[in-house]
């Protein structure tokens, strides 16, 4: 079984902060890539996961975070 750990991703759940221009700006500065996820950028790890590509990967968690994990502090609560 193989998993993905998203970060911020701009869905519908983070409402609080994806319509407010400062908020999101927040949530974004801790992010090395610069912006939130989409669902598009999710669904491509599962893609891969099911995929061939993929076939000896197995108990694993690929990070689609855009580096946000890489941090300290994300440890801490700095999102709605």
């Amino acid at each position: 079984m193989n998993a993905a750990g998203s970060g911020a991703i701009a869905t519908p759940i983070n409402r609080a902060w994806i319509d407010d221009p400062k908020a999101r700006g927040e949530v974004e500065s801790h992010i090395p890539m610069g912006r939130a996820g989409t669902s598009e950028d999710i669904a491509s790890v599962f893609a891969f996961l099911a995929s061939d590509e993929a076939s000896y990967i197995t108990g694993q968690t690929l990070y689609a975070c855009g580096g946000l994990t890489l941090f300290p502090e994300f440890r801490g609560a700095w999102s709605s």
